[in-house]
């Protein structure tokens, strides 16, 4: 969605737009076990383990921890009590996305235009101060389980300190975790959050456009329809939201008609017939570092058939030649060892490859993605992908 290189100045000059977002300031994850969870991440994605919240540091009634990798902060949230609330989102949901927060100039303003929007309120804003400095977070419900909160920083949790390895909050202390060192010697080379994907009902696309039309005032980017995304067997659409320095992405899908489930459908029946978040994509400079180092870490990712690549070469670099653009600079064999998918469109091209559900639940996965100019998302690869991923449903039974 954004990187520390192309973070626009949040000093110096006067802010006037209460929803301009600066920043994905974090992704917050509802965890059954936040200390397991946090080893899985550090040990495949390679993320550090920075800091923590918890009962050592007077957290009472959930832990914390903060993973960051690049200018990506996630936080696994469990809950310490059998009561919490949280506990009856795992039930229903098992381990997720709940809260793709955004850094903003004025959280207060910001969820006051949100509302004033007609937005929902997901909770008011909440100031918690020390002598380092203040944060503000308010946050707005969006589809499903999800939760969008601003977040506003001061004095030593700025979003610039954050970013140098200051302290999250108030709450939080340095956590120095065994595997950080070996993840710096190792990278993986994830930098930031490139989007951001939710699934919803069928008939509930258009509903959630106009909401963050409406509600954050973003505008549509990018739309695919069943014709765009469809094999024999199942279909999605899609419409792609984005914020108005198109900094933030965020697709929407819905289920399509077709003979067989789709992996949309087969989502939400996993997921409470809840919409949610149906995956991250995180942008490397470097794909092929990046799935190499990944794969040795033992991520699965999707698999696709020899055939895929006798085809992609030609329509790729005849879309690239045709619009002045050099063709594909990686090396072929070394992209097919790895197994990426490759496309291309007017801006140049890029490269990505989705990973396998991250959790029992064949719900949330990540996508590792790299841009050479093309900003869109890989439409010349979505018969691929629906294939694979009807693969593994139909391995699941799911299909």
């Amino acid at each position: 969605m954004t990187s520390a290189s192309t973070t626009p100045e949040i000093s110096g000059a006067a802010h006037t737009d209460p929803l301009q977002l600066i920043d994905v300031d974090h992704v917050r994850f509802y965890v059954g076990n936040a200390k397991q969870a946090a080893f899985f991440y550090a040990q495949t994605f390679g993320f550090e383990v920075t800091q923590i919240a918890d009962l050592t540091t007077g957290s009472r009634d959930t832990a914390r921890y903060l993973l960051t990798q690049g200018n990506i902060r996630f936080i696994l949230e469990t809950p310490l009590h059998v009561d919490h609330p949280i506990n009856d989102e795992l039930v229903k949901f098992g381990d997720g996305v709940k809260d793709v927060a955004f850094n903003v100039h004025d959280s207060e303003k910001a969820y006051e235009r949100a509302i004033a929007n007609g937005g929902e309120s997901a909770y008011e804003p909440r100031t918690i101060s020390d002598a380092t400095g203040t944060v503000t977070m308010s946050g707005v419900k969006a589809y499903g389980r999800a939760v969008h909160s601003f977040v506003s920083r001061s004095g030593g949790y700025g979003l610039t300190e954050l970013k140098q390895g200051g302290l999250f909050s108030p709450e939080f202390k340095p956590f120095d975790f065994l595997m950080n060192a070996y993840n710096r010697e190792h990278p993986c080379g994830l930098k930031f959050v490139d989007h951001c994907v939710g699934n919803v009902e069928e008939g509930r696309m258009n509903h959630w456009v106009q909401w963050y039309e409406n509600v954050l005032e973003f505008s549509m980017f990018k739309h695919f329809d069943d014709a765009d995304i469809s094999t024999e067997y199942s279909a999605l659409m899609s419409k792609v939201m984005a914020s108005g320095n198109h900094l933030i992405k965020m697709p929407i899908n819905e289920p399509a008609e077709g003979k067989k489930k789709s992996q949309i459908l087969e989502y939400l029946e996993w997921h409470g017939m809840t919409p949610g978040v149906q995956h991250l994509a995180l942008r490397t400079d470097d794909e092929l570092a990046s799935v190499k180092e990944l794969r040795r870490r033992g991520v699965d990712f999707l698999a696709l058939p020899d055939t895929y690549y006798e085809a992609v070469w030609n329509r790729v670099d005849s879309v690239l030649r045709s619009h002045g653009h050099e063709p594909v600079k990686e090396d072929h064999e070394r992209v097919k060892e790895l197994g990426i998918l490759v496309d291309a469109d007017d801006e140049g091209y890029l490269l990505q490859l989705f990973t396998k559900p991250l959790q029992d639940r064949p719900t949330l996965f990540f996508e590792i993605i790299s841009r050479r100019g093309s900003q869109s998302f890989g439409k010349g690869n979505f018969k691929a992908l629906f294939e694979a991923l009807e693969n593994e449903q139909d391995r699941r039974g799911n299909l």
